[in-house]
């Protein structure tokens, strides 16, 4: 898929997550997580700016997905300064699965095209697609958008209602 339909399937993907900490009390919080996963969820595409780094190669893998939710979650862990341990856990918790949910995000949408994912390399050299789209394919990219936009405005909607 193209950086729009990142976008949009990591909106998609990020929603419960999102729901679930604005829920808990911290609107913000879940505003701030949705926009740095929209923001990473094109970083596997950083190959093709890497020599030697086939595309859909190591970035487009759940062992990055792992590491781009490590760094995060050792960046929270610096940045952090809370009077308690509880509230430091949850926030580095909480960067974990923003990085792992934005590189799955990527993965799951590159799993529509044809070209698919390898999303287990090096363990496992298994292709995994379901052929609906190609990558391109503007109509495709925009509707996964609309698709991620529209459930962000459901689950900002139902928030606001219920909280």
């Amino acid at each position: 898929m193209y950086q729009t339909g990142h976008y949009g399937v990591a909106l998609l993907a990020y929603a419960p997550l999102g729901a679930v900490v604005a829920l808990a009390g911290s609107p913000g919080g879940a505003i701030v997580g949705g926009l740095v996963c929209v923001g990473l969820s094109t970083l596997p595409d950083f190959d093709h700016r890497l020599p030697m780094v086939e595309h859909r190669g190591p970035t487009h893998t759940v062992a990055f997905a792992l590491l781009v939710g490590a760094a995060l979650a050792a960046a929270a862990a610096i940045l952090v300064e809370s009077p308690s341990p509880l509230i430091d856990v949850g926030f580095v918790a909480f960067s974990f699965v923003v990085g792992v949910v934005s590189i799955g995000s990527h993965l799951l949408a590159d799993a529509l095209t044809p070209m698919g994912v390898r999303p287990f390399w090096p363990v496992s050299d298994r292709h995994y697609s379901l052929g609906v789209t190609h990558a391109g394919n503007p109509v495709a990219n925009y509707a996964l958008f609309g698709v991620g936009v529209g459930m962000a405005v459901l689950v900002a909607t139902v928030i606001t209602i219920v909280g």
